[in-house]
């Protein structure tokens, strides 16, 4: 196998021997770190790191950092990547003052891209969600989570579920496919909302199962969309076919969907933009990973998920693009450290945390990705000399990365 060597690292970030599942509270800001250090990788893992003064004279390919940082490379559990052209006529009826629910009701929204990738090949749907992986890697991001939801009829979802897949056999990052039949009701069902929902239960999720397309299943639980009981329905034909939950909630209104969620053990809850006292009771002690998505309150100018708060009342928090076509049409999370410390007043290493071991786990991947430690995969930022850690969030404007590095391999 090669080996790579990075040297003259300034500092070596997120740095474990033995590294924890995750960190919530005052822990959310605890970033280790070495200076002047050395990585090693053979393959695509990491093998050791240490001092320069004890880093190993030869090996395959050497990269000389000069100084800038290394940490690990960004994950991101909650993508939308997987979608047919774009929405910038709505992205204009925004500026024109129309709500979110005004623009769903006039046909545009979910129902909007349904439309239009359902006319889409499974081949040109596969080239544009590929164009969309690779921009993303070159911005860091190792780590994917990708979610159906705009088929909205059996063969779509089908359909994104198997671009999906060669998404995973054609690049180096690490993917997970999310089943999210549950996204909005088709025009065709809306006097029959009940038949949708067992077609998702009853056909969708057992077939994705069956074919191995699906790694968790969602459901937008909201007004107007679906309900925290549909949302339990859908949790529980998950469960029986051993696909654990990442759930839309919160986003608009607090229904009970995040205490709905943590008792039926869902790995995440996403957006929380809404956030009520018993939220946050929920969350206390669970395994439930609260996963804020910044950049659709930036692009739809709606309020932010109070992390702040979260950390500050002992929760974890992760952080996820939620990259697609009509409420957030971008996924470099450089830009998302900055929207949180600026906009939700998290620190810059909390942040840092919020992108690496916590989105990990909220992609239950934190046994092989989040860290600096031996024998965890080499997933690796390098990024061009930095006066400080608090650098990255502080100059938004700037593209901070030399070369990316994932599963072993250097792809800038």
């Amino acid at each position: 196998m090669v080996s790579l060597l990075i040297t003259n690292i300034g500092r070596l970030g997120q740095v474990y021997s033995a590294p924890p599942t995750h960190k919530a509270g005052v822990d959310m800001a605890i970033w280790p770190e070495l200076e002047n250090a050395y990585l090693m990788i053979i393959g695509d893992e990491i093998v050791g790191y240490g001092p320069m003064a004890e880093a190993p004279e030869r090996a395959d390919k050497v990269i000389d950092a000069a100084g800038g940082y290394v940490f690990p490379a960004f994950c991101d559990p909650h993508t939308h990547i997987v979608f047919a052209g774009s929405r910038e006529r709505e992205f204009v009826d925004k500026i024109k003052g129309l709500s979110y629910a005004e623009i769903a009701a006039r046909g545009g929204g979910i129902v909007n891209s349904a439309a239009r990738l359902q006319q889409t090949s499974e081949e040109e749907l596969f080239e544009q969600a590929a164009t969309r992986v690779e921009e993303v890697m070159q911005a860091g991001t190792a780590a994917i989570e990708i979610k159906s939801g705009y088929g909205l009829t059996y063969a779509d979802e089908l359909k994104m579920l198997r671009v999906i897949r060669r998404l995973k056999e054609n690049y180096p990052a690490t993917i997970k496919a999310t089943l999210l039949g549950a996204h909005a009701l088709p025009l065709e069902y809306k006097n029959d909302r009940s038949a949708w929902l067992k077609l998702v239960t009853d056909r969708l999720i057992p077939e994705a199962a069956t074919e191995g397309l699906a790694d968790f299943i969602d459901v937008f639980c909201e007004q107007n969309y679906f309900t925290v009981a549909e949302m339990e329905a859908v949790m529980e034909a998950g469960a029986r076919y051993n696909l654990p939950a990442k759930l839309h909630v919160n986003q608009f209104t607090a229904l009970g969907g995040v205490a709905a969620a943590v008792k039926g053990g869902a790995v995440s809850v996403d957006h929380l933009e809404v956030m009520e006292e018993a939220d946050f009771e929920a969350l206390r002690g669970s395994n439930t990973m609260p996963t804020v998505l910044p950049s659709c309150s930036f692009y739809l100018s709606i309020p932010y998920a109070p992390a702040r708060r979260m950390i500050d009342s002992g929760l974890p928090v992760a952080l996820g693009s939620d990259y697609n076509p009509g409420s957030s049409p971008a996924g470099k999370i450089q830009f998302l450290l900055s929207l949180a410390c600026i906009q939700q007043r998290l620190l810059p290493e909390e942040a840092l945390n919020a992108a690496t071991l916590n989105a990990a786990r909220a992609m239950q991947i934190e046994d092989i990705l989040g860290t600096i430690t031996k024998k965890k995969k080499a997933n690796v930022i390098i990024t061009k000399r930095l006066p400080s850690w608090s650098f990255l969030p502080y100059a938004f404007g700037t593209d901070h990365i030399k070369h990316v590095i994932i599963a072993g391999k250097l792809i800038r």
